[in-house]
């Protein structure tokens, strides 16, 4: 094993930012093949960007909350693709995080590995003698193809008793895939399905999924003294994934401007779009957005930071917390909305980069745990004095 000294966030985002050209140019591949490119995963790996939540004894940096959404949001101004796959094996690195030491060797001990995920808990569990039999599929599953590891929910299924949700780690080599992602956005992800079919998982690659979700509770011995594992699943996970969509936006602001001096208002006299008091306004109106969408992010993420090792989280704080996830993916879509529809119908192109962005942040706004107006609403009951709607807190 090997211990590393993790780079300041200023280095992570330098070196996010220096990818951004190649990314960019990966990207019209990645539509086309609907995966990332090899030559974008190993630009991410050489410069470290996915070991920010490995475990230091395996190299890894265990990166505060705000550096990972400094990180994963400069990814997307490369590519959303990116950003998002990266995001989801960040995720599934914490989660792998939570499971016994001697997994974790299993697992992180053989070098360079990546592992996918999904949370929704489509499969079932039939204990059998040391373990779970397990059958079920699950979908979405971004990265899958490159990963060597899936972290899955799952419901185990005990006779005369309530079906308890669990989290399950399997290598990929047990699943079937199923290669059915044919998306309008994020098409690069590779979000294929992947299917168990009688599969053994060994009780020492499963958690209740509950205690993890909303306390953080693990298997792990040596990590449960680091800050990075010390938080709830959930708020920290909002954080995490409401990065893609802030980079996006900030990703529209640019394409939107680089094109803008070449660009005119066709059938209006003005020679030059950047003459209009109408693009004036949009361009204030987005990037007012923009910035509310990255004080959402931000605000979350620094709750994470501050709080205390072991501090209770209240029912305020988590929904707060979705809330905030729900904020930065709406203000980021209306910001790309309206630099998308100021571009024209020239940008309709594949090769003109915000329709493509425009697309990855619609699709990225429908996940079911990202959607505003269901953290919106799940707020405002909490709010009025009724209970969440939800566990997923």
């Amino acid at each position: 094993m090997k211990t590393s000294v993790a780079p300041s966030r200023e280095e992570l985002v330098g070196r996010a930012k220096d990818l951004a050209p190649l990314l960019s140019k990966n990207a019209l591949w990645q539509e086309e093949n609907r995966i990332l490119h090899d030559d974008t995963i190993q630009a991410m790996t050489d410069a470290g960007l996915l070991k920010m939540t490995l475990p230091a004894r395996y190299g890894g940096y265990e990166c505060d909350t705000t550096t990972l959404v400094d990180v994963l949001s400069e990814i997307a101004l490369g590519d959303g693709a990116a950003s998002w796959t990266a995001t989801v094996w960040t995720l599934s690195n914490w989660l792998t995080g939570l499971l016994p030491d001697e997994v974790q060797d299993e697992v992180f001990g053989s070098g360079e590995v990546r592992i996918s995920g999904t949370f929704a808990p489509n499969a079932v569990g039939v204990p059998t003698s040391g373990g779970v039999v397990l059958n079920g599929q699950w979908g979405f599953n971004s990265g899958a193809r490159q990963s060597s590891w899936n972290a899955h929910a799952a419901v185990r299924v005990v006779e005369g008793q309530q079906p308890e949700p669990v989290l399950v780690l399997l290598p990929m080599s047990d699943l079937e895939i199923v290669d059915d992602w044919d998306s309008t956005g994020l098409r690069g992800t590779g979000s294929v399905t992947t299917v168990a079919k009688d599969v053994f998982v060994p009780d020492s690659r499963i958690l209740p999924m509950m205690p993890v979700m909303q306390e953080g509770r693990h298997s792990s011995v040596i990590n449960a003294g680091s800050p990075l594992w010390r938080v709830p699943f959930l708020p920290w996970a909002c954080a995490v994934t409401s990065s893609t969509a802030y980079g996006l936006a900030r990703a529209a602001n640019a394409a939107f401007m680089e094109r803008l001096p070449t660009r005119k208002i066709t059938y209006t006299d003005y020679e030059h779009q950047a003459h209009a008091p109408l693009t004036h306004i949009q361009i204030a109106e987005a990037t007012a957005r923009t910035d509310e969408a990255g004080f959402h992010a931000h605000r979350l993420a620094t709750r994470v930071d501050t709080k205390a090792p072991g501090e209770p989280w209240s029912v305020q704080d988590r929904v707060t917390s979705r809330l905030d996830l729900g904020l930065t993916i709406q203000r980021a879509k209306e910001s790309v909305d309206i630099l998308n529809n100021a571009s024209g119908a020239s940008s309709v192109r594949m090769t003109v980069p915000i329709q493509r962005i425009a697309r990855d942040i619609h699709t990225s706004s429908l996940h079911a745990f990202a959607h505003p107006d269901t953290n919106l609403e799940l707020y405002g009951r909490v709010a009025c004095g009724l209970e969440p709607n939800t566990q997923f807190l």
